[in-house]
C-alpha cells in the first residue's frame, strides 16, 4: 500500500503555471505570493525547518498518467489526462484503451494497466510516465549508461550501480506526485506530494521528494545577502506595477487583452532567444510591436469589414492602454524578470542534488542540463512551478515528443 504526504491546493492537477506568470494571471495578490513562495522557499535553503512550502522535483516525465480505483464503482482504471475531460476517456481494459486512444499512448497505457493494477492503489494518483519498454544503453563520457527520454530531458543512471539494475528489471517507470480524494470524479480534490510505498520489481517507483542530505544546497550568508537583494528589487517594482497588473489580471483569458498578450509574448521570447532577457526598455518596446503586430494579423485574416472590426477596436484600445501606462508597464515587465532570477537563484542552489543524471540529446552527443524543475506547494496560495523558463522551456518548446 502506498503512504501519501501533501497538501490539498485545489480542484484538478491539469496544468501547472510559472511562478513569475502570477502576476499577470492575478494582479498584485499573484505578485505576493509568488514573493512569498520565493522567501518561503529561501529560508528552508537557509536551514529554517519552519518553512510552510512543500517542495517536490518537477520530473520531465509524460505523458500524465492517472490511476487508482473510480469511487463511483469500485473498478480499476488508468488514463492520461483526459480522465478529467467533459467526456472522460477512463480505461477498465484494454479494450478501452483501444477505444479511446491510439498509437504510443495506446501501448503505453496498455502496459500501465496491466502492472499498476498489482499494486494495490488506494484512492486515486497522478504522475509523470519515465519510461515502458523504450529503454537505452548510452554511452557518456566514457561510462556505460541505461537511459531514458520520456519527454525533453535524458535521464541516465550507471548501468551497473543498484540503481541502474533495479530501473533495468522494472517493465516501467514512473513518479507519483499528486492523490485526489471524493466520492464523484467529476468533484475531486486534489494533494500535492509524494507517494512511498512497495511497487515490486517490475514498477520502478521514481521518488517527488526534494531531500539535500548533504546540505550542499543550503545557502551561504553571503548567497542570502545576493538572493535577499534581488527579492527587495522585485517588491519595489511590483509595488508601482500593482494597480496596472491588477487591471491586467481582470481580462488575462481573453486573447485580444494586454494581460494575455504580454504572457504569451514572454514565452515567445524565451521560444526564440538564445540568450537571457533584454533590457526592460527594449523588452517593453518589442512588446508593443509584438502585440501589434499580432493584433494586425488578426484583422488582415477577417475577409469582412464585420469580422475585422472587434479586432481594430482591440488594437487601438490596446496600444492606448500601453503608451498610457508605460511608466507601470515598465515595471510589471521588470517584475517579470527579477522574479525569475530570483526563482533562477533558488534553482541553481537546489540542482546540486541530484542522484540521477540529467542530459539534453544534441547533435553531438548528449549534454548536461538541470533537472525539470519543482513544484512548490503552499496551503493557501496553491501550487506553482519552478523552472528555469531559458533552459527547459525553449528545449521543451522546440524539441520532438517521441511518445506523443
Amino acid at each position: 500500500m502506498f503512504n501519501f504526504k501533501g497538501f490539498q491546493t485545489q480542484d484538478k492537477n491539469t496544468h501547472l503555471e510559472h511562478l513569475e506568470d502570477d502576476i499577470i494571471n492575478r494582479g498584485s495578490k499573484g505578485g505576493d505570493n509568488a514573493v512569498n513562495f520565493l522567501k518561503s522557499v529561501r529560508n528552508m535553503l537557509a536551514g529554517n525547518s519552519g518553512s510552510k512550502t512543500n517542495i517536490t522535483v518537477k520530473w520531465d516525465g509524460a505523458p500524465a498518467i492517472i490511476c487508482g480505483v473510480n469511487p463511483e464503482n469500485g473498478k480499476f482504471f488508468v488514463g492520461t489526462k483526459s480522465v478529467f475531460n467533459k467526456t472522460p476517456k477512463i480505461n477498465y481494459t484494454t479494450a478501452d484503451i483501444r477505444r479511446n486512444h491510439g498509437g504510443e499512448v495506446a501501448r503505453k497505457l496498455t502496459v500501465c494497466l496491466a502492472q499498476l493494477s498489482r499494486l494495490n492503489i488506494k484512492g486515486i494518483l497522478q504522475g509523470d510516465l519515465l519510461y515502458t519498454d523504450d529503454l537505452k544503453s548510452i554511452n557518456i563520457d566514457g561510462e556505460k549508461m541505461v537511459s531514458f527520454t520520456p519527454n525533453t530531458i535524458t535521464y541516465a543512471v550507471p548501468i551497473k550501480s543498484d540503481l541502474g539494475r533495479r530501473i533495468l528489471k522494472a517493465k516501467m517507470g514512473i513518479v507519483f506526485h499528486t492523490q485526489y480524494t471524493g466520492k464523484k470524479m467529476d468533484s475531486l480534490s486534489a494533494s500535492f506530494g509524494t507517494v512511498k510505498g512497495s511497487s515490486g520489481r517490475n514498477v520502478f517507483l521514481a521518488s517527488a521528494s526534494y531531500q539535500d542530505t548533504s546540505g550542499a544546497s543550503t545557502f551561504t550568508a553571503s548567497e542570502l545577502k545576493t538572493f535577499d537583494a534581488q527579492i527587495r528589487m522585485a517588491e519595489g517594482s511590483l509595488r508601482k506595477a500593482g494597480p496596472v497588473l491588477d487591471l491586467m489580471s481582470t481580462t488575462s483569458n481573453d486573447p485580444l487583452s494586454i494581460g494575455y498578450r504580454l504572457k504569451s509574448y514572454f514565452n515567445y521570447y524565451i521560444k526564440n532567444s538564445n540568450s537571457g532577457m533584454e533590457k526592460v526598455n527594449t523588452m517593453q518596446r518589442q512588446f508593443r510591436d509584438y502585440y501589434e503586430n499580432i493584433l494586425q494579423s488578426e484583422i488582415d485574416s477577417r475577409k469582412t469589414e464585420k469580422g475585422k472590426a472587434p479586432y481594430i477596436k482591440a488594437k487601438a484600445e490596446g496600444l492606448r492602454f500601453i503608451d498610457r501606462n508605460k511608466t507601470a508597464l515598465y515595471f510589471a515587465i521588470a517584475s517579470h524578470i527579477t522574479l525569475g532570477n530570483c526563482k533562477n537563484t533558488l534553482l541553481q542552489k537546489m540542482n546540486q542534488i541530484q542522484s540521477i543524471g540529467n542530459f539534453i540529446r544534441t547533435g553531438r552527443g548528449y549534454r548536461v542540463t538541470a533537472p525539470e524543475g519543482y513544484v512548490a506547494v503552499d496551503k493557501v496560495a496553491g501550487a506553482i512551478k519552478l523552472v528555469d523558463r531559458l533552459e527547459f522551456s525553449r528545449q521543451n518548446f522546440t524539441m520532438p515528443k517521441g511518445w506523443n
